[in-house]
């Protein structure tokens, strides 16, 4: 979900300028919680919170909103135990917990239409009703928690923005101070299948397995993690092939998760009772 969608990338560029010039040309690096990955980041925590939880207040205030029903008193009380399993994680290794600024709130929201859930920076957290059916039980619903909360964890729209914002200057520079004119079409659209959208999939990959982490560690059963791709699939069909999209394709998803399950079992076992 893009926080930014009434700005284009060029306008948002210039008018975070003023005040990241010098981030633009030295952007931080950091890595991913629990993974040896580097991330650029030019963007800090405090400047997305500043954004997007207006963002998330605005739309508790024009969505319909479903509380005190078994339903959303799971998704809460699912949401806390991921939570404290991640904080108890980090404690008892003793390094920095990546949570430790989040607002934790979640939302359940009446939409049966809906198949989707998702999280934005700092832990704000919303589910659609029409995702309950696929996640079937609280162990679904855990798994489907765990991938929405490793995106936050992970910093992965801080991620996709620092490095939207980069190739954007350095194509406007390229344009302007090198050609002299626009890039040809051809051009953007092999920027989009080469490199936009393997990120993003990149990034869905790493929420998958970042997400069986935080729900094994919370007690939860996490071979309903591609139990609920399968339902997916059964549901909507295959949907687009995976080079023209922003996600891996379920099959691709459940053959990683599959692989996964036992390598997360033995090195993350459950630490809450």
């Amino acid at each position: 979900m893009s926080y930014f969608s009434n700005l284009s990338r060029r306008k948002f560029i210039w008018e975070v300028s003023c005040t990241c010039t010098a981030l633009l040309m030295l952007p931080s690096c950091a890595d991913v919680a629990m993974s040896d990955r580097k991330q650029i980041k030019i963007f800090s925590d405090d400047f997305l919170y500043s954004k997007t939880f207006p963002a998330y207040e605005n739309f508790k205030s024009q969505t319909k909103l479903i509380t005190g029903t078994t339903e959303y008193n799971n998704i809460v009380k699912i949401g806390y135990n991921i939570r404290d399993a991640i904080n108890v994680y980090y404690a008892n290794i003793g390094e920095e917990d990546p949570t430790k600024n989040f607002q934790w709130e979640f939302v359940l929201v009446d939409d049966d239409q809906t198949i989707n859930a998702w999280c934005m920076p700092g832990g704000k957290i919303a589910f659609y009703t029409g995702i309950l059916p696929i996640a079937e039980n609280n162990d679904g619903v855990a798994c489907i928690m765990g991938h929405e909360i490793a995106h936050a964890v992970a910093r992965h729209s801080a991620e996709r923005m620092s490095t939207a914002i980069l190739m954007d200057a350095g194509t406007y520079a390229l344009e302007k101070f090198v050609l002299g004119q626009r890039l040809p079409r051809f051009s953007k659209q092999l920027r989009t299948y080469g490199l936009d959208l393997p990120f993003n999939r990149s990034q869905e990959s790493e929420a998958d397995y970042l997400g069986i982490i935080f729900s094994n560690l919370a007690g939860y059963n996490i071979d309903e993690s591609y139990k609920i791709w399968e339902r997916m699939q059964e549901k909507s069909g295959a949907g687009p092939a995976e080079f023209f999209s922003t996600h891996p394709s379920p099959d691709n998803r459940i053959k990683k998760l599959k692989e996964w399950i036992p390598e997360v079992r033995l090195k993350y076992p459950s630490i809450l009772t």
